[in-house]
């Protein structure tokens, strides 16, 4: 089912994320931890691109297995800055050849001393969206960045970027991970005063290691409010204690957006299947 479809049918969604086997997780344990998350019945999930170096076949391997044998819609990402075009379209052609109907286009890094443009890769998300959509009718989603992805650019800015995706068909926006709820508001009337109307996904990242959660938001520029800051430096150390009331944060966050019309909540699960177990047991009802 493509995730167009179901945006349009349901008051809201909540869906989990995986990614795939690398040099510390086999294939065999990501497809256990997805199994497991796709027994608490989210509206989606999505299987994240392969590192640089790994494979690109399990994305959509993995992404094929959620949709045919779990009966789990998946959205398989597809990054385009380090894949040269010829293997974006045999990947895009796999991918419809499997009925996989939903992909996150993604431009992705730039690696260090990688040239950039590349003649033979796509630069922009919005070139990789557009040949998405030449190739098939996928639901295609883009990547937002509440806080901003350029520190060298105003966050309008961005959001005129982010128009020329959805320009070229976009049908979704899922955020980049936030813990301040008012930053992403300021952001939805940011997109409002530029009459963006795409329904959006606000990306959660339940804290489940006080110093790796740290180092990821630094990474990503998300700031990281006074409370939470607090609950990390008391439980941070603390696996089990940490994975309680990160999920507690989560879940408390996730409400008050849902309270303020968010269209849907995208877990940052990180093949942690006891992460999907809290937020369905906690919240799930509201997704109903």
């Amino acid at each position: 089912m493509k995730i167009r479809d179901i945006l349009q049918s349901k008051k809201s969604t909540l869906s989990f994320e995986i990614f795939p086997p690398n040099e510390r997780v086999s294939l065999k344990s990501v497809m256990n931890s997805a199994s497991r998350m796709a027994a608490y019945e989210p509206d989606f999930m999505s299987v994240t691109y392969k590192a640089q170096g790994g494979s690109g076949d399990h994305t959509v391997e993995i992404a094929h297995a959620l949709d045919h044998f779990m009966g789990i819609p998946a959205v398989a990402h597809l990054t385009c800055v380090t894949t040269d075009k010829e293997e974006i379209d045999a990947i895009a052609h796999s991918m419809k050849e499997k009925g996989v109907e939903n992909i996150l286009a993604l431009r992705g890094d730039i690696p260090e001393g990688e040239i950039f443009p590349h003649p033979n890769r796509y630069s922009y998300a919005y070139e990789l969206v557009k040949r998405l959509k030449e190739i098939h009718d996928f639901s295609v989603g883009v990547a937002c960045f509440p806080e901003g992805q350029n520190a060298s650019v105003s966050l309008e800015q961005e959001v005129l970027w982010l128009k020329e995706k959805v320009a070229w068909g976009a049908d979704f926006m899922t955020t980049q991970m936030f813990f301040d709820n008012e930053k992403f508001y300021r952001f939805y009337d940011l997109l409002d005063k530029h009459q963006i109307n795409t329904p959006i996904i606000a990306g959660i990242m339940p804290v489940t290691n006080g110093k790796q959660i740290k180092r990821i938001a630094k990474l990503s520029n998300a700031n990281i409010p006074k409370n939470l800051l607090s609950i990390l430096d008391k439980y941070g150390d603390d696996s089990k204690a940490c994975l309680e009331v990160g999920c507690a944060y989560a879940m408390n966050q996730t409400a008050e957006l849902l309270s303020h019309g968010v269209k849907g909540v995208h877990i940052y699960t990180m093949n942690k299947p006891e992460i999907a177990e809290s937020i369905s047991r906690g919240i799930g009802s509201l997704f109903r």
